[in-house]
């Protein structure tokens, strides 16, 4: 049961990290994986494979949620956009208590003033990329060559470092150097020429992004919460629809935004409820 739990678990995880700005490290934390995950990606075999029974069942779902939602997003956000993004809101809101707990020192139930300042400095982070949010890249590129293996290489480090850190999408980070698309395209078809450089890049980017959150929350664990709860807080912007309402084949204008508040309500139920669970052995 419990290795149906982390696949399950994996396949959320696998979901959001198709979606630019959603970050797939939040739903971690939501889900109370998030330490044991940072604690396993190291340059060490011996532990890598003895943690085998947590991070297999989680690569298996993740593996899935990719190539099922890389499927079917673009025609989620092409027909019914405006109510996914308000459940991704509404699942992330409902994770905030939960990082909140991680940013005080009970029993106090106030944050430190650097912890404060960290939420502040992250949360500013969070408005300047909701404002300057960049249109995607025109060019989509399907045909492996040495200067795209290096491109999708470097792509995918940066995607998986910023994927380490709660709050900050990797496909937000795709999406800034305009090779989203290029990515979104290759899982879809599952193109492995194309996907082995974004893989490698990954992996590079996984170890060096643990190692830098691990020091952080050993040496500044209140300040580096702090600032997670800024990025997680400060991702709603970047996903902030603009409304309640869109376009459907069935239903009125206040019909659609029943919709939408549903989608917003269950998304923060669901999170919410998952973030009261213990921890995962």
């Amino acid at each position: 049961m419990e290795y149906v739990k982390l696949v399950l678990i994996g396949f959320v995880l696998g979901i959001t990290a198709v979606i630019p700005g959603f970050s797939a490290a939040t739903m971690a934390v939501v889900f109370n994986v998030y330490d044991r995950l940072i604690n396993i990606i190291v340059p060490n075999i011996k532990k890598i494979f003895a943690a085998w029974g947590f991070w297999l069942p989680l690569i298996i779902g993740g593996a899935a949620g990719i190539i099922f939602f890389s499927k079917v997003f673009s025609r989620l956000m092409e027909n019914y956009n405006v109510p996914a993004y308000w459940f991704f809101i509404g699942v992330i809101a409902g994770s905030i208590p939960l990082v909140y707990s991680r940013v005080i020192k009970p029993p106090s139930l106030l944050p430190s003033i650097p912890s404060v300042i960290s939420f502040i400095l992250a949360l500013a982070i969070m408005i300047f990329m909701a404002i300057v949010k960049p249109e995607e890249g025109t060019a989509v590129y399907t045909e492996l060559t040495p200067f795209v293996f290096a491109l999708l290489t470097l792509a995918g480090a940066l995607a998986a470092i910023a994927m380490i850190v709660p709050g900050i999408s990797g496909a937000f980070m795709l999406l800034i150097i305009g090779l989203y698309r290029t990515v979104l395209q290759a899982v879809s078809d599952m193109n492995i020429p194309l996907l082995l450089p974004v893989v490698l890049g990954a992996g590079i980017g996984l170890l060096l992004g643990a190692a830098f959150v691990r020091f952080l929350l050993l040496k500044f664990p209140g300040q580096t919460y702090g600032a997670v709860l800024g990025l997680v807080t400060g991702s709603i912007l970047v996903l902030y629809p603009g409304s309640f309402t869109f376009q459907a084949r069935w239903g009125d204008g206040f019909g659609n935004v029943i919709v939408s508040v549903i989608c917003l309500l269950t998304g923060f139920a669901l999170s919410f409820l998952f973030g009261r669970r213990k921890k995962i052995n």
